[in-house]
């Protein structure tokens, strides 16, 4: 989560007087082609203060001044992080995590939520999440072309130069592990329920995905 993060927050304009911030925040709400929800509304639902939110919104709006990114956008900020590898494929991926209408936009209200989660939401929340972005078809389950689609483009993304040298097939290797853990039925799919508990009792599995969080 860091690249997103990192790249909307250093955008952010130095500090003004509070009263020349609302002037040229109302302004400037006026010109875009999306407004966001209240301020207040956006505190009661996530976990940063009115002045984080602030902070955020600056940095959004200057990256994406129509008030929505778009796929295209999304995936230029975040290849930015990742000049030795390829982040297209991930990026796609993790876009469509935070577009959870589907519109094929992610507005200021949808990166903030999806944000709070990242940083500052519970274990069950975090993990609810990550099941949502390895869900790729969004049908509720996850098989194993799924999951291991996820951990490839997560390796196509870290580059040639990660140490060891990754073999092709080391994240077959690495999704056949856990998904043995997680389909506790043996039924070739990974519910809710069964990735919650096996991520929660496997110390090594929580440690893996709290790993592949770090590139979020």
């Amino acid at each position: 989560m860091g690249a997103v993060m990192g790249t909307f927050s250093s955008l952010q304009t130095k500090q003004r007087r509070p009263s020349k911030d609302k002037i040229e925040d109302e302004l400037e709400m006026t010109m875009v082609c999306h407004r966001p929800e209240g301020l207040e509304q956006l505190e009661a639902q996530t976990n940063f203060t009115k002045r984080e939110l602030q902070v955020l919104y600056r940095g959004f709006k200057n990256e994406c001044p129509s008030g929505v990114v778009n796929e295209e956008t999304f995936k230029q900020i975040y290849a930015q992080f990742f000049p030795h590898g390829d982040a297209s494929t991930y990026a796609h991926y993790l876009f469509n995590a935070f577009d959870t209408t589907q519109t094929g936009s992610v507005k200021f209200e949808d990166f903030v939520t999806a944000l709070s989660i990242l940083l500052r939401g519970t274990v069950h929340e975090k993990l609810r999440w990550t099941f949502n972005l390895y869900d790729i078809n969004k049908d509720g389950y996850i098989n194993k072309e799924e999951m291991i689609d996820i951990v490839k483009a997560i390796y196509d993304m870290m580059g040639k130069y990660t140490y060891p040298v990754l073999k092709e097939d080391t994240p077959r290797q690495h999704v056949d592990i856990f998904f043995q853990k997680m389909d506790k039925n043996k039924d070739g799919i990974v519910t809710l329920d069964e990735f919650l508990e096996s991520c929660q009792e496997d110390d090594n599995i929580m440690r893996s995905l709290q790993l592949f969080q770090n590139v979020m």
